[in-house]
């Protein structure tokens, strides 16, 4: 067949090689390479031999050892950073606007009545000069208390503290004499069987009535609907009293409402959602944006809202403004002006850094999705709490969107959400998966604000002022506002030049082939042909090796096939008859039963001579003379 004559063919080819044996195809590589150093080791004497042999060792052990460092280094994936600047104009950035406080005091008096309460008896004892003289009122609502108490720390005695419920009585109690000087304040969390408690201490007791009063209001907020949240907080009418971008009047339609459950309603300028982002004419304060705010100090809630003034952020169209982590306060009584630079960063992806483009290959379902906004890091940091919050504790935090089918947690529905949310929140565990299933965006923005003030409205023009914006807010001729509840804002670009920060890759793939090819070339004089040769002397010694292990297993395999004569070996007289006389056959064998029980164990014919091959005198054609001699080499 043709096929079988061909492979017979290649078979005879890979035989002629450089060798047959090891030794042979070695002297044939250091003979026939064009890299410097193994032909002398044959061609010189035997001193030489061991010098260049030696050396030849030595200088290919650097070259693979630069090599490994070369591609080390690249596998590292290192990035370079570039910096580049450039002037254009630019779109405008997103501005969200919030109050300090989230909802208005006289819309939510009825549902804090009951903590406002406890609230001031717990102010009424730690400013108590006599503790003893203390005496809590009958009327207070001790459900809310007894689920997170405040409690005194006495550690006078470091050997045996003590602590006791910040609004109980008990002359027994060597604490009972204790005051905020002299103990800490601490939060008492239990778990739902009050089997397992913890101590929350405070340096200050500020700070501690502080974080107890806002973690009841979030209890209390958890279960109001959300539009009636949004009615309790600052309407937009009331809070943009003025404002203009540009040379452009605007007003509070050009604000997309937006509810933040820390600040409450806020306004964001500008987010593009609904059409395209405004751009600036030109840097400077005329072009930019500038607002006048009413934030309505007088009906803050007085313990919930302790800083007066409007919080705000600057972002990205699209993107969802985490405000309370990124935002900044602008006082009341002031004029703020912010100048605004520009900076884009553009990081690698995989595998130079751990980025995303859209936040698709994050495993963390992003829970700020809802908004249709853009992913970020802050949307997926708090998606992931909140995905713990859910999985530990069986309910959501009110801060935090909720994903499909869950609860916000409150004390009616989960007793121990507190405990379970402070120890969660505590648990470096937590922050650490968290941090390492988040991924930061490949495409960022940030601008970077120059922030001044100034006195807003004047002494001399404090009176003309406000009564203008009592009358376009009150249509009252008297005035109405105060300077403490006015804040004015100009937002603007200092200069439309930006600057792009970009990751590049510090060792390509260029730059480690001619790495690897400088220290082959430098230490052995060699080549890509010189490798390609290698490759070949490789490929030789597998081939030689082949062909020794098919040779050694097909001789085993011949001397296992050889069976031995079943009877006695034939005579010189019955060979010479076999060989005259074509008829013949020697006598059988006695029977054997041994050779009767395998059947299967057959005579071998008594080897003699063979007739003379008169096809041999024939003429035949010459390649298929060449064929069968090629056959019969192999």
């Amino acid at each position: 067949m043709p096929v079988r004559r061909l492979l017979r063919q290649g078979l005879h080819r890979l035989q002629k090689g450089p060798g047959y044996t090891y030794k042979e195809l070695l002297v044939w590589y250091c003979n026939n390479t064009n890299t410097h150093g193994p032909r002398r080791i044959v061609c010189e004497g035997p001193k030489k031999k061991a010098v260049w042999g030696l050396l030849t060792l030595l200088f290919a052990c650097l070259v693979c050892w630069q090599w490994g460092v070369f591609i080390h280094t690249y596998l590292a994936w290192d990035v370079s950073v570039a910096l580049s600047t450039g002037f254009r104009t630019a779109a405008f950035p997103a501005v969200t606007l919030c109050n300090a406080s989230p909802f208005r005091y006289s819309k939510v008096k009825v549902l804090l009545e009951d903590l406002d309460q406890l609230m001031e008896a717990v102010v009424q004892r730690i400013l108590a000069p006599d503790p003893g003289r203390f005496n809590s009122s009958h009327t207070l609502n001790f459900t809310i208390w007894n689920h997170t108490p405040l409690v005194f720390i006495d550690e006078r005695d470091p050997q045996r503290p003590v602590t006791l419920d910040l609004l109980a009585s008990n002359p027994n109690s060597s604490a009972s004499t204790c005051t905020a000087q002299e103990c800490n304040v601490a939060m008492r969390l239990c778990s739902l069987n009050r089997t397992v408690c913890t101590l929350r201490n405070f340096t200050s007791a500020t700070r501690a009535v502080t974080e107890w009063y806002a973690l009841q209001a979030t209890n209390i907020f958890a279960r109001v609907p959300r539009p009636e949240l949004v009615a309790m907080g600052y309407p937009a009418e009331r809070l943009v009293l003025a404002c203009l971008f540009g040379t452009q009047p605007c007003s509070h339609r050009n604000f997309t409402p937006i509810f933040y459950p820390h600040y409450g309603n806020c306004y964001i300028f500008n987010w593009g959602m609904t059409g395209q982002a405004l751009p600036s004419a030109n840097p400077g304060t005329e072009f930019g944006l500038k607002l006048i705010l009413d934030i309505g100090q007088e009906d803050y809630v007085p313990f919930l809202a302790s800083t007066a003034g409007a919080r705000l952020m600057l972002h990205d169209q699209r993107a969802f403004p985490f405000i309370r982590e990124e935002g900044i306060y602008a006082m009341s009584g002031t004029e703020t002006s912010i100048g605004v630079l520009v900076d884009k960063l553009q990081r690698k992806g995989e595998p130079y850094s751990r980025c995303t483009e859209n936040g698709s290959d994050v495993a963390i379902q992003n829970l700020y999705s809802i908004f249709n906004t853009t992913y970020s890091i802050q949307a997926c940091l708090h998606s992931c709490f909140q995905d713990h919050m859910v999985h530990n504790c069986s309910c959501g935090h009110y801060l935090y969107p909720l994903p499909p089918g869950e609860r916000y947690c409150n004390d009616q529905d989960f007793p121990d959400w507190a405990y379970c949310y402070l120890g969660l929140q505590m648990s470096m565990a937590q922050r650490e998966t968290c941090i390492s299933m988040c991924q930061e965006s490949c495409n960022d923005t940030q601008y970077k604000m120059t922030i001044s003030m100034a006195d807003w409205p004047s002494e001399a023009s404090e009176d003309w002022i406000l009564h203008v914006l009592s009358q376009e807010r009150d249509q009252s001729p008297n005035i109405t506002m105060s300077r403490k509840g006015v804040v004015k804002l100009n937002i603007y670009f200092q200069e439309f030049n930006y600057r792009t920060i970009e990751e590049t890759p510090a060792n390509n793939l260029v730059w480690l082939l001619s790495n690897l090819g400088g220290q082959f070339g430098f230490w052995m004089g060699g080549s890509v042909l010189c490798l390609i040769e290698f490759g070949e002397i490789i490929i030789d010694f597998l081939w030689i090796t082949v062909i020794k292990l098919v040779a050694f297993f097909k001789g085993v395999r011949q001397r296992h096939a050889q069976a031995p004569y079943s009877g006695p070996p034939p005579t010189v007289a019955e060979l010479v008859e076999a060989h005259t006389n074509f008829g013949f056959q020697p006598d059988a064998a006695s029977p054997d039963p041994h050779t009767a029980a395998h059947p299967k164990e057959r005579t071998l014919p008594i080897p003699g001579t063979p007739p003379p091959n008169y096809d041999s005198l024939r003429l035949q054609p010459l390649d298929t003379i060449e064929s069968d001699s090629e056959g019969d080499a192999i």
